[in-house]
């Protein structure tokens, strides 16, 4: 909110961003009728783990715990180690060097702070995809650069285009699931590179694959921007951005990482040091137990794969298409009338469900149906949108 401060007689001082309101807030009256159904609300909106933390992290985060001094901005080597390895055991990428990694409280901040950090301002175009998560257009914001959604470059016109100094991915994408192939992936490499512009990937759900991209099925692994088979092994104007908080329950810690791009890294380490944006350093002995245990993400993946498979069946008997829907924790689904229509008519079933106006105008008429709920409550909602379509 921009608060008005006098400050002198006759004269005023502006404070504070002109941002638009938070949008969930938005949700408070349906949260009212949802909470009113006889057998209780079941909330489906917001991505956020409740299953517990993995033993083994809480006990490296405990032994960590004795830490009187600084940690460092660039995390410790042994982490950042740790980090390089990930990378080359899940997600296909060699020859990335431990310097140009580091890590980030959480991946939001780093989302909503890299426009800023990488110096952009006014004039400046930063491109994010037309139905995304919303801290992309905010970071263009922080920076007071121009935010522009599109899927491709080749929507922007020549001047739009010749501004475009950020172009950020995501995927497996946040709402609705889409997962970026390797030629297209390469596409937006090469394009980028044509005009001088940093192509950040933000690739949180990459070990949450379902069909296609599931391996635990037969599916390929989703590629990440710093494969070789995209970049062909030169991370130059390439970040990938990475969070522990789903594959590990791990969003209470803050635990995320950003990597890549050798040339840049140097200038966004020292200008965090400068701004103390620092990660604990208990939460970094974390992350490398973390990352180094497998086990527990595919037993958390098998957990979620269940609820998709029950709510899948749910809602397609209740009427609605999903749509995309390729990885991630969310099912993107229509039923066919205007998003808001769709949300009172679940609210009416004691289920709260993500508004996909949320994420853009492309997302009008859908719904963004999350699977951070426990077996209990996905399990209520099923059976809840099963008996609506007999009504």
């Amino acid at each position: 909110m921009t608060k008005t401060i006098p400050k002198q007689p006759g004269d005023t001082m502006t404070y504070g961003l002109n941002l638009p309101e938070y949008p969930w807030e938005a949700l408070a009256p349906y949260r009212a009728t949802a909470a009113a159904h006889p057998d209780g609300p079941v909330d489906l909106s917001i991505g956020t783990p409740v299953d517990p933390t993995p033993q083994n992290i809480r006990e490296a985060l405990a032994a960590a715990s004795d830490a009187p001094g600084y940690p460092t901005t660039h995390g410790t080597p042994a982490l950042r180690e740790a980090i390089a390895e990930w990378f080359a055991r899940r997600r296909g990428v060699t020859g990335l060097s431990p310097d140009a990694i580091m890590p980030t409280v959480g991946s939001k901040e780093l989302v909503a702070w890299l426009p800023f950090l990488l110096g952009l301002g006014p004039g400046d175009v930063v491109v994010y995809p037309r139905v995304a998560y919303p801290t992309y257009d905010m970071g263009a914001r922080f920076a007071h650069a121009e935010s522009v959604p599109a899927d491709s470059l080749d929507e922007l016109d020549a001047d739009t285009r010749s501004r475009v100094k950020l172009i950020w991915v995501n995927s497996p994408a946040n709402p609705n699931g889409v997962v970026r192939t390797v030629e297209q992936l390469r596409e937006i490499v090469a394009q980028a590179r044509e005009i001088g512009a940093v192509v950040a990937s933000d690739e949180c759900y990459a070990e949450l694959g379902w069909g296609a991209w599931d391996e635990a099925r037969g599916g390929q692994p989703v590629p990440s921007i710093l494969d070789p088979r995209v970049c062909d092994g030169d991370f130059t104007g390439l970040f990938a951005v990475y969070s522990l908080s789903k594959q590990s329950n791990l969003a209470g810690y803050r635990a995320a990482f950003i990597a890549g791009a050798p040339e840049l890294m140097p200038n966004l380490i020292n200008s965090r040091k400068h701004a103390g944006m620092i990660v604990p350093a208990p939460v970094q002995a974390a992350m490398m137990v973390a990352l180094a245990d497998e086990a527990h993400v595919a037993a958390q993946k098998d957990l979620y794969r269940a609820r998709r498979e029950v709510l899948e069946e749910a809602i397609t008997a209740a009427g609605g298409r999903i749509e995309d829907s390729e990885a991630g924790l969310y099912l993107w689904t229509t039923f066919g009338e205007s998003t808001w229509d769709s949300i009172g008519r679940l609210a009416e079933l004691g289920i709260i469900a993500g508004p996909g106006v949320f994420y853009g105008e492309d997302g009008e008429g859908y719904v963004r149906i999350a699977l951070t709920a426990s077996d209990e409550a996905v399990a209520k909602a099923a059976e809840r949108l099963k008996a609506s379509a007999s009504k």
